[in-house]
């Protein structure tokens, strides 16, 4: 398999970065099955693998392009579910999902995505 080069986002990382910053205007943040939900709806297929996205999040969350925290304890309590984590994008991830946009409109590939 290729290594992809450095400041290169993804396809998942950009359909990751687009869903969130559509949701978290709403929502003020997004937890992972939402976002696959999301992502399958905007697809018109299967929802994403759990594996794949969560991996996607957290190399993301590493990256600085997001930054998450578990959802306070007597919220999931009182809805009867386990506890989210709850996903936003930051001012770099927005930046880089921005940074890629306009490179795709060019039709070229950035390095500033990730860097």
């Amino acid at each position: 398999m290729p290594r992809r080069r450095p400041g290169v986002l993804l396809p998942i990382e950009l359909a990751i970065l687009d869903a969130g910053l559509t949701i978290q205007p709403r929502e003020g943040s997004f937890f992972g099955f939402a976002l696959a939900r999301t992502l399958a709806e905007r697809d018109d297929s299967a929802l994403v693998s759990q594996g794949a996205l969560y991996r996607a999040l957290n190399r993301m969350e590493t990256a600085g392009l997001l930054e998450s925290e578990w959802e306070a304890p007597e919220r999931a309590e009182a809805e009867g579910r386990p506890r989210r984590r709850l996903y936003r994008v930051t001012g770099a991830g927005e930046a880089a999902f921005r940074a890629a946009v306009r490179a795709e409109q060019r039709g070229t590939v950035t390095g500033e995505a990730l860097a």
